[in-house]
C-alpha cells in the first residue's frame, strides 16, 4: 500500500543511487541548502526524526516548516526545544497480548462498513503490520526432550480461539502478517529478519522512496531494534492502533543523552555484565522521556548482538530508546543475518547520504553525556526486585544474605523437607534457571557461552541440582540451529536446559507450575526462594508466585546457577559442585574464554542458517497449518467464545 508523502515545499527530495537502482529520498543537506537551519550536528537518533518531517510536511496541517527548522534550534540550545511534532513511524509491530484488540477492533470495523452499505476490503492498516505470537507459550513440561512438542501441544489447546482468529487475519487483512507460534520472540524475529535498517516503498505518484526504518511495537521492549539504528519503542494498544490507521503521533522534540563508549570489554565479561552496568549508570542519571544515543571508540569493539542486548533494556533504564547509529557492524549483522545484498548496499548509501553513519569525525550536539570504559566492567547480577539493581558478581552471596537481613527479614537457615526427596528447601535455593529472553537469546555469543559452560561442566560429571527448574525458550529457531551445529544442545540438554518453547515464557511469568512439593516446602516455610533468568525484568512475583527473590545473570551464569543451586554460594570462589570423582569444581574450571566463544560463533552462526529458518516464517509448522478458518472478508464471531467477541462501538451507526 503505497504511503503518503507530503508536498515538499521546501524542495528536499533527491536522487539516491544504490545497488543499482534509483531511490528518491528527503535530504537533510538539501533542507539546509534551503534555509531550514543547521542540522550538522544532530544527532543520528534525531535525525530520523527529522527526515520524517521533511517527509511528510505538508504545509502546517500535521507538519510545517517551523517544525523543521526547530531541530536546528534544538542544535543551537544546547540539544532541547521540546516543540510538539507529529510523527509518523514506518510500521507496526504487536506480540499476541496486546496486539489482538486491535485485530478484533479491524474486524468490527469490516463489520460495521458493510451494514453501511460499504465495501469491506477498504478496512486495512495502512501501515505494515506484523504480529508475533510469543506471549502464549508456558512451561509445563521442562527436563525432557518431548517438552517442547508438549508445550506446544497444552499452547494450542489453551489459545486456539486467538489462534483461529488471528490466523484468520492473516488471510483477510492486507497489509498484516502473522508469525505463527513456535518461531520465535517478535523483537528477536524484527531484528533478525522484519527490520531493513533503511525502508523502502512507493509513493502515491508510484516512485520508490527510501527512508529510515522506524516502528512504534505494543510490547515495550520494541527498543531493542536501535541496536540496528531502526527508531522504535513501545507504545499502548489505541497509539499503536492509530499508527497502524496512518495517524501520526504526537510527541515533543527528545531531549537525547549521549552515553560514551570506550575501551574493550576484558575477559571473562559478557554483554550481559555491560547492560546491567548500563543499566544502574542511566537509572542514576535519570533519562525518562529522553533518547539515549551511543556513541564513542567502544563501539568499534561491540558486536551488533551486545547493543541489540543493550537496546533492549531501554524501558528498565527509562529512556524512550537506546540508539546505536549504522557503522560498518550494522552492514555486517544485516549480512550475516541474511538481508539481501541491495538492501545492505542502499543502508550505507543512504547513512552516508543522510549523516546517519558513525565514522571517526562523528561529534553530534547531546542534551547531556555520560561516559564509560568498557575496561571496568565486570562480571554482575542484578536483583532481587529491580533491574538496576546491580550486584557485582563476587558479592552477591553477602547481597543476599543483606537482603534476607534487611528486605526479607527471615533467617537464613531454617529448612524445610521436600516430600519425597532427599533434600530440604531453605531460603536462597534456586528453584528456577531460565536462559530465557530476547534480551539475551538474541546473541550468539552469551548463548555459545552458556553451550560451552555446560559442556564442561557435563564432560566432568556435573548436574544441576534436583531442586532446579531448568529451562532453555530462545527467541529464535536459528538459536536452535547453531547450538547443534555447535555440539552444545547435547550439553545443555544433560544438564536439564532441554528446549520448552520459542517464546518469552519465564521473561513474562510464563514459567509455569514448580513441581508441587518444592512449591508446599516454600509455602509451609515461609522461604525467599529465588530464580536466576536471562531476561530483562525481576519483579516480585513477576517470575513465579512462589518466588521472592530473582536475579537477572547471563546465561553462562544461569547454567552455573543451576549446577550451584543455592545464592547463598559465592560462585567466584567456592566450589559450584563436585566432579565424577568427587573433586571440587570451580566456576574458573568450566568457563569459557572469549576466544573459545567467538571462534564457535563465526563456526556455527552462518547466514545460511538464517536463510533457512526465516525462508517461510509466515507459513507456520503442521499444527499451524491445521487451524481451521473461514476464507472470508469478515469473521465469524464464534458466539461462545469469552475471549474473542464482537465490540459494540459500531453497531447502530448510521
Amino acid at each position: 500500500m503505497p504511503i503518503q508523502v507530503g508536498q515538499d515545499s521546501a524542495k528536499t527530495r533527491r536522487i539516491l543511487t544504490a545497488g543499482g537502482r534509483d531511490y528518491a529520498y528527503y535530504s537533510i543537506k538539501a533542507a539546509e541548502a534551503a534555509g531550514l537551519g543547521d542540522f550538522s550536528r544532530l544527532p543520528a537518533a534525531l535525525r530520523v526524526v527529522l527526515e520524517n518531517m521533511l517527509r511528510f510536511e505538508d504545509g502546517g496541517r500535521t507538519v510545517s516548516l517551523d517544525d523543521i527548522r526547530a531541530f536546528a534550534k534544538w542544535a543551537e540550545t544546547g540539544g532541547r526545544n521540546p516543540r510538539e511534532i507529529a510523527y509518523r513511524p514506518a510500521r507496526v509491530l504487536m506480540q499476541d497480548f496486546t496486539g489482538v484488540p486491535a485485530v478484533v477492533d479491524l474486524a468490527a470495523m469490516r463489520d460495521g462498513i458493510i451494514e453501511l452499505g460499504g465495501d469491506a476490503e477498504k478496512i486495512n492498516p495502512l501501515n505494515p503490520v506484523d504480529l508475533v505470537i510469543d506471549h502464549s507459550v508456558m512451561i509445563d513440561n521442562f527436563g525432557t526432550p518431548r517438552a517442547f512438542q508438549l508445550n506446544v501441544e497444552r499452547e494450542y489447546e489453551r489459545n486456539i480461539e486467538r489462534y483461529t482468529f488471528l490466523k484468520w487475519g492473516q488471510s483477510a487483512f492486507d497489509n498484516f502478517r502473522v508469525v505463527p507460534p513456535g518461531t520465535g520472540i517478535c523483537h528477536q524475529v524484527n531484528i533478525e529478519y522484519l527490520a531493513q535498517t533503511t525502508w523502502t516503498d512507493t509513493d502515491q505518484s508510484g516512485e520508490t522512496v527510501a527512508y529510515p526504518d522506524t516502528l512504534v511495537g505494543t510490547d515495550s521492549h520494541t527498543t531493542m531494534v536501535n541496536g540496528l539504528a531502526v527508531l522504535g519503542w513501545g507504545v499502548g494498544g489505541i497509539e499503536a492502533e492509530a499508527a497502524m490507521l496512518g495517524q501520526p503521533i504526537s510527541m515533543l522534540i527528545p531531549e537525547v543523552v549521549g552515553f560514551k563508549l570506550t575501551g574493550e570489554m576484558r575477559e571473562g565479561t559478557t554483554a550481559t555484565d555491560l547492560v546491567l552496568k548500563v543499566v544502574k549508570m542511566l537509572r542514576d542519571k535519570g533519562v525518562v522521556g529522553k533518547f539515549v544515543e551511543f556513541y564513542g571508540p567502544g563501539l568499534d569493539h561491540l558486536p551488533l548482538p551486545d547493543r541489540a542486548t543493550i537496546a533492549n533494556m531501554a524501558p528498565e533504564y527509562g529512556a524512550t530508546c537506546g540508539f546505536f547509529p549504522v557503522d560498518g557492524e550494522t552492514l555486517r549483522y544485516l549480512h550475516q543475518t541474511g538481508r539481501d545484498e541491495d538492501r545492505i548496499a542502499l543502508v550505507e548509501a543512504y547513512a552516508r547520504e543522510n549523516g546517519l553513519w558513525r565514522g571517526p569525525d562523528y561529534d553530534p550536539v547531546y542534551t547531556d553525556t555520560l561516559e564509560l570504559d568498557m575496561a571496568e566492567v565486570v562480571p554482575a547480577i542484578s536483583g532481587p526486585k529491580r533491574p538496576q539493581d546491580f550486584i557485582a558478581l563476587d558479592g552477591a552471596k553477602a547481597a543476599f544474605a543483606r537482603e534476607m537481613q534487611e528486605t526479607f527479614k527471615r533467617p537464613l537457615d531454617k529448612e524445610v523437607p521436600v516430600e519425597g526427596e532427599d533434600y530440604a528447601m531453605s531460603s536462597g535455593k534456586v528453584v528456577i534457571a531460565s536462559i530465557t529472553s530476547c534480551t539475551n537469546t538474541s546473541n550468539p555469543y552469551v548463548m555459545i557461552g552458556a553451550g560451552l559452560v555446560a559442556k564442561k561442566a557435563h564432560a566432568l560429571g556435573m548436574k544441576s541440582k534436583p531442586w532446579v527448574k531448568t529451562s532453555l525458550a530462545p527467541g529464535s529457531q536459528v538459536v536452535t540451529e547453531y547450538l547443534k551445529a555447535a555440539g552444545l544442545q547435547d550439553d545443555l540438554d544433560a544438564l536439564g536446559f532441554n528446549l520448552v518453547g520459542y517464546g518469552c515464557t519465564t521473561c513474562i511469568g510464563n514459567s509455569g507450575p514448580l513441581p508441587a512439593p518444592i512449591s508446599k516446602a516454600i509455602s509451609e516455610g515461609d522461604l525467599v526462594a529465588c530464580s536466576v533468568l536471562s531476561g530483562n525484568r525481576n519483579f516480585e512475583g513477576r517470575i513465579s508466585p512462589d518466588i521472592r527473590a530473582n536475579y537477572l545473570a547471563s546465561p553462562p551464569l544461569v547454567v552455573a546457577y543451576a549446577l550451584a543451586g543455592d545464592m547463598n554460594i559465592d560462585i567466584t570462589s567456592e566450589p559450584l559442585g563436585q566432579d565424577k570423582g568427587g573433586n571440587d569444581v570451580y566456576l574458573r574450571d568450566i568457563w569459557p574464554t572469549t576466544a573459545e566463544v567467538a571462534d564457535l560463533v563465526h563456526k556455527t552462526v552462518t547466514r545460511e542458517a538464517f536463510q533457512e529458518k526465516y525462508a517461510d516464517v509466515f507459513a507456520g509448522d503442521e499444527k499451524w497449518q491445521a487451524v481451521e478458518t473461514t476464507d472470508s472478508l469478515t469473521y465469524d464471531w464464534p458466539p461462545s467464545s469469552t475471549y474473542i467477541r464482537k465490540p459494540p462501538f459500531f453497531e447502530g451507526m448510521s
